[in-house]
């Protein structure tokens, strides 16, 4: 096999591994012959809530279980095809299966980030909360790149964007904002993207030109319906109404509609303004507030499985995820995964899907490497 031949095989056994691995693939296996044996009982639907559960568990499963199949056995069909285009001397031949080799390995890495989002929350709506670091307005107008750059990658996949709660900066940019994100999966892949980000940059603000770094965070959590049982003791919160405002002071309310809940046992503070009436902002919050927890609480089962914990971190130094420079050159890089981008306006566009899918890939592989942060 020609090492073109075989750069795309590797790709595409490494992509039906991680495949593998983040199914538990013997246990998907039995437990897909388990949906299809309840699926023939005709006293399935006596339950039809449990029965729509069987059905879209069994949907899942069959999906990954059959494409992995199919692109080892496709796999198998175009090896054999090239190796007997080789033997008889069959150029044509050969070219026709190194195409089909290359095709399948975009396949198989696509399906592989389709495969990998199986966590019980990622096809849910999403929260995005973007927080201004310290800095003043360095990192309040780092805070509103970064909500422009969601925004964008939102679009980009389809998602509607809503902002649910908005404070402007001081002098410029935003001191916090938070993104309702609606569509297919939008968690499971923009769950990847909570933690500290860093940006290096000529400061427009500085008069003397002079390099700053500047720090916000970003905090994910899933929209969840109302089968979830969140329990909250009315007792534990703290709950504070203000008058709402919006960017550059458009959409400003005269009544204190804006309501924020603060859940004294954790910590946990949401807010929502994006509605006139009160009452609508205080159910919003309370949703929110459900649904961080909820996302407390898959945060604390995967790091028990992981055997690692993982928690926020204070918006600094030490503790980002990734890294954006602007000045003296141009380099995103990712300090979990080692994904570069040597085109950081493209990032702040939007472009963060190749990001995305190697923090996915890493939390199923569980390795880490080892990266010389930027400067």
């Amino acid at each position: 096999m020609r090492a073109e031949g075989q750069a795309h095989i590797d790709r595409i056994e490494a992509a039906l591994a991680l495949v593998r691995k983040s199914l538990d693939w013997d246990r998907a296996v039995r437990r897909l012959d388990e949906l299809n044996a309840r699926v023939e009982d005709p006293n399935l639907w006596n339950d039809p809530k449990a029965a729509e559960s069987v059905m879209r568990e069994r949907g899942m499963l069959s999906t990954s279980v059959n494409t992995v199949n199919e692109i080892s056995q496709e796999m198998a069909d175009a090896i054999e095809f090239v190796e007997l285009g080789e033997a008889e001397g069959d150029d044509d031949t050969v070219t026709e299966g190194m195409e089909s080799l290359a095709r399948l390995a975009d396949r198989a890495d696509a399906d592989k980030v389709q495969a990998l989002l199986s966590g019980e929350a990622d096809g849910n709506d999403a929260y995005l909360e973007v927080h201004a670091g310290a800095g003043g307005t360095e990192s309040q107008d780092w805070a509103e790149m970064l909500q422009r750059m969601y925004s964008r990658w939102a679009e980009r996949r389809g998602l509607k964007v809503e902002v649910v709660d908005y404070h402007a900066g001081e002098q410029a940019g935003i001191k916090s904002c938070t993104l309702l994100l609606k569509g297919e999966n939008a968690y499971g892949y923009a769950k990847t993207e909570s933690g500290v980000h860093r940006l290096v940059r000529i400061s427009p603000y500085d008069s003397s030109a002079r390099r700053h770094t500047s720090f916000s965070s970003v905090w994910v959590y899933p929209v969840i319906d109302d089968d979830i049982a969140i329990d909250i003791n009315e007792s534990d919160l703290k709950i504070d109404t203000y008058r709402a405002s919006g960017a550059g002071g458009q959409h400003v309310n005269t009544t204190d509609s804006a309501v924020r809940i603060t859940h004294v046992p954790t910590g946990i503070v949401v807010a929502s303004q994006n509605d006139r009436s009160q009452h609508k902002n205080r159910a919003t919050a309370m949703n929110m507030l459900r649904a961080r927890l909820y996302e407390a609480e898959l945060a604390r089962r995967e790091a028990e499985a992981s055997g690692e914990y993982q928690a926020k971190t204070e918006i600094g130094w030490g503790h980002q995820i990734r890294s954006y420079v602007l000045q003296p050159y141009q380099l995103v890089k990712d300090l979990r995964t080692g994904v570069t981008s040597t085109a950081p306006d493209d990032v702040l566009d939007g472009a963060l899907d190749p990001f995305m899918a190697a923090a996915l890939a890493q939390r199923v592989t569980g390795e880490t490497v080892e990266v010389e942060d930027v400067e």
